[in-house]
């Protein structure tokens, strides 16, 4: 049995009931080192663990394959929900590529998505249609990136942008956000969220003209209104359109 886990944003409360007793029946575990972090204490004891560090993702993958494959019952941990940009995806292209899907039970234990996290600190942002879009070229064109931000922006989605700047990557979300921004009034609504749910959080929402990049790292979620959310309170409200049904 081969498990792709989700462990939610980090925040113990936030594991799901399924998620604990996946890791707590699993003989194998599997993770990025980050995440392996992210397990609650003594859930570990008396498994195999696999830990890799950055780029490592196809070398766990495979590893935990062969010992789901060997008969161990195996998870890969991943922070928010395995199935967005996570690794439950890379565990069945692995499995496909080695004749694995029919014969090696696979499933995927859903949990709390960063955005998810992201939104419910900012208010209640994600109210009607949104897109969700990484800044990551390291898998995807750039230029890619930049089609789908140009598309999501011209038909008024609410985005939300994962992997947003990292050392290498430092002009990416200005770019990105100067493409939304000709879609855009400068006083469009922006959430910035880092390390939801863990020591050092923040959280801030701001106009879209007053974002600093500055404050955004690869543990940052922002997401940008689209032409009717609001600031109210600090916060921000993408109203869903009962106000146009009902006398609120």
């Amino acid at each position: 049995m081969l498990k792709a886990v989700s462990l939610g944003p980090g925040d113990i409360s936030l594991l799901t009931p399924a998620a604990r007793w996946a890791i707590e029946e699993a003989e194998v575990v599997a993770g990025y080192k980050a995440y392996i972090e992210l397990v609650p204490d003594g859930m570990l004891e008396g498994k195999i663990v696999i830990s890799t560090g950055m780029m490592g993702e196809l070398d766990r993958a495979r590893q935990a394959v062969e010992h789901a494959r060997s008969g161990r019952r195996t998870v890969m941990v991943c922070s928010g929900d395995a199935g967005i940009y996570a690794m439950a995806g890379l565990l069945m292209e692995v499995l496909e590529s080695e004749g694995l899907l029919e014969t090696v039970p696979f499933e995927v234990i859903p949990g709390v998505a960063a955005f998810n996290a992201a939104a419910a600190l900012l208010g209640a942002p994600l109210m009607h249609d949104f897109a969700s879009i990484s800044l990551s070229d390291l898998l995807t064109p750039w230029e890619r990136i930049e089609q789908r931000l140009q598309a999501a922006a011209s038909a008024d989605f609410v985005i939300a942008l994962y992997n947003p700047r990292s050392k290498r990557r430092s002009d990416h979300l200005r770019e990105a956000l100067d493409i939304i921004g000709q879609f855009r009034r400068p006083t469009t609504p922006v959430g910035i969220v880092r390390k939801a749910y863990r020591v050092g959080q923040f959280v801030e929402a701001v106009p879209l003209k007053d974002v600093d990049v500055e404050k955004a790292d690869m543990q940052t979620v922002l997401l940008v209104g689209n032409s009717a959310t609001r600031l109210v309170g600090g916060r921000m409200l993408t109203p869903r359109g009962y106000h146009r049904k009902y006398a609120l």
